[in-house]
């Protein structure tokens, strides 16, 4: 519990230097949810020295309505993200597919996640979808540092770098030694698509990307949106 707590610390800090970095209208605009996160982590430090629950449970809570910024989102159905996920990709069958809404301190969330293998189990893939609700906007995006960088890193066996795919912002890594390669992208600022795949190629796992109609999920950005 204690570890997970101060992951979770870390987390929030980090949140916070990203939200606050910048001076644009929306960033100004987030200014005072930097701030609160940074007094949630700070309640959270001291009931972790402490001990206490009762001030990490008020300290999620603040987290929470910092994230969400006083918006009020209900996630997409997580039943209308799984019908994204496609039945089969090339060589390869749907093994699993999944689904879930999840509620805690103001901050909902519903997600998607598919598996496929290959015929002779020597390779698979992975989709997930994912909603952050509440969270969406700035907040989401910290969530994923990469989108508020550029960067283009390789070494003899692997690289990772920032993108485009279709015009969205992604993160797309990959290892040729063990041929395991991931590739998230950031749709509207509040749906997270992310495809790794084991034992494949860079492009099967873009291809398997390519599957889902990342248009439909931009046309859902504004549902549940509660004015």
């Amino acid at each position: 519990m204690i570890t997970r707590c101060v992951k979770l610390l870390a987390f929030i800090l980090m949140l916070a230097l990203l939200i606050s970095c910048g001076k644009s209208a929306e960033e100004k605009k987030a200014e005072e949810a930097a701030k609160q996160l940074e007094e949630a982590g700070k309640q959270m430090a001291e009931g972790i020295a402490q001990g206490t629950s009762e001030n990490m449970a008020e300290a999620m809570k603040k987290m929470g309505e910092a994230l969400s910024q006083g918006s009020k989102i209900e996630p997409v159905n997580f039943r209308e993200l799984k019908a994204l996920l496609p039945e089969s990709l090339p060589g390869m069958k749907r093994t699993n597919a999944s689904g879930e809404k999840t509620a805690s301190f103001g901050i909902n969330i519903s997600e998607a996640e598919g598996s496929y293998d290959s015929e002779d189990g020597g390779s698979s893939i992975n989709i997930k979808i994912v909603d952050m609700g509440s969270i969406s906007g700035l907040a989401s995006m910290a969530t994923f540092a990469w989108a508020f960088a550029e960067f283009d890193r390789e070494d003899d066996s692997s690289y990772e770098k920032t993108t485009k795919y279709d015009g969205y912002k992604a993160f797309e890594k990959y290892n040729k030694s063990n041929k395991k390669g991931e590739i998230q992208v950031l749709i509207a600022k509040r749906f997270m698509v992310e495809v790794d795949g084991y034992k494949v190629d860079i492009d099967e796992v873009k291809k398997a990307l390519g599957k889902i109609d990342l248009g439909k999920l931009e046309k859902m950005k504004d549902s549940g949106v509660q004015k």
